[in-house]
C-alpha cells in the first residue's frame, strides 16, 4: 500500500500534514483514506458531531479541480456526511506527494442528504485581511454554487464519492 503524503495551506500561516493511504486513481480522481483523524474537538455542523477523534475519513482528490471531497464517518465507522473543501487545485508534485491550499468556504452535505455551506464568514475576513486574492474568493463562491446545485440535483456528490464506502476503502488496504 502506498502512502500519500499532503501538505495542506490554510492562508495565511498554517500548514498541515497528512499522511494517507493511497486506494486508487480512477478518471483523474484519487481515493484515499485516513484511517484516524488526529483531532483534538470533534468537529460539529449545525450542533451535530460529524467527526470524532479516531474517526475515518475517505478522501477524494480531483485532478484539476477546485475542490474536494471527505466521506466523514464516526469512530464506530458510522458514515455521517460529505464533506467538499474548496482548495486551488492540488499540485500533484509526484504521485505521493501533493500540496494544497485551502479557499475556506466548505460545503456539508449530511447523511440526511440537506446541504450546508460552511465557513462563508472566515473567506470574508481572509479577504478583508488580504490573506486570499477576489480571485480566489471569487472561485471559491463559483465551486461552493456548482456544488450546491448538484447536491440540489442529486448529481453531487459524484458516483465515486458514493460507491467507495468505508468497508470498501478498508478492504482495499
Amino acid at each position: 500500500m502506498s502512502t500519500v503524503h499532503v501538505e495542506y495551506h490554510r492562508p495565511p500561516d498554517r500548514t498541515d500534514a497528512f499522511e494517507q493511504q493511497l486506494l486508487t486513481v480512477e478518471n483523474g480522481c484519487h481515493v484515499t483514506l485516513l484511517p484516524h483523524a488526529g483531532i483534538k474537538k470533534p468537529m460539529e455542523v449545525a450542533g451535530r458531531t460529524v467527526l470524532e477523534a479516531g474517526s475515518s475519513i475517505v478522501w477524494f482528490t480531483f485532478e484539476d479541480a477546485w475542490h474536494d471531497i471527505g466521506r466523514f464517518h464516526m469512530a464506530d465507522g458510522a458514515f455521517t456526511g460529505y464533506y467538499a473543501n474548496t482548495i486551488r487545485p492540488v499540485a500533484f508534485h509526484d504521485p505521493l506527494t501533493w500540496e494544497c491550499t485551502d479557499l475556506y468556504l466548505d460545503v456539508w452535505l449530511g447523511a440526511d442528504g440537506v446541504p450546508c455551506l460552511l465557513d462563508e464568514d472566515e473567506l470574508h475576513a481572509a479577504l478583508a485581511a488580504g490573506h486570499i486574492s477576489g480571485d480566489d474568493a471569487l472561485r471559491a463562491h463559483m465551486e461552493v454554487d456548482a456544488i450546491l446545485a448538484g447536491a440540489a440535483s442529486g448529481e453531487w456528490p459524484p458516483v465515486i464519492a458514493r460507491t467507495w464506502t468505508l468497508e470498501r476503502a478498508l478492504l482495499n488496504i
